[in-house]
């Protein structure tokens, strides 16, 4: 006897996972702001504006403008990890601060060819975050470096510790 029951139960329980995929298939393709069931994932395809614009940088790009004094770089990341290591010369903003601190460097965003916000790790989306307010505010060349931190400290290019902090 138990045996049919528990046939008869794995059934309903498929038949309600596939309902269940059906519907919610069904609800994303009718939201005008639904998930696409095909895409990139990559960390460079996820990191882009409102308009579909990506915000990445590459590295020997963000290297070169660095070198020629173009750019201001902004570390995403929280006070701490700033203090304990970051782009030489790159401004501190952390995104969850940024309502209070971004008033404090403003002005040291004027005037330079690129805005370059990173954070550390491929998934890591404050420095995304970060762009996007930054781009609201009016700031036109803002750039993304994924992954940042890691990948200019293994570089080999300049780093310090310390630094300018908002607050």
């Amino acid at each position: 006897m138990r045996l049919p029951l528990f046939k008869q139960a794995f059934k309903q329980a498929i038949l309600l996972v596939l309902i269940s995929g059906v519907i919610a298939v069904g609800v994303n393709h009718l939201r005008a702001d639904g998930i696409p069931l095909i895409g990139s994932w990559s960390p460079g395809a996820r990191f882009v504006d409102d308009s579909g614009n990506s915000l990445s940088i590459g590295l020997a790009r963000a290297s070169l403008i660095f070198s020629e004094g173009r750019a201001v770089f902004l570390d995403a990341r929280s006070a701490g990890e700033y203090k304990n290591g970051h782009i030489h010369g790159a401004l501190s903003l952390p995104w969850q601060d940024v309502e209070q601190s971004f008033i404090e460097i403003a002005e040291d965003l004027e005037g330079k060819e690129a805005i370059i916000t990173y954070c550390d790790g491929e998934s890591c989306l404050l420095s995304h975050d970060l762009a996007i307010f930054l781009k609201d505010m009016g700031f036109e060349n803002v750039y993304v470096l994924v992954n940042g931190w890691s990948i200019w400290k293994d570089a080999g290019l300049p780093v310090e510790n310390g630094g300018r902090h908002p607050g």
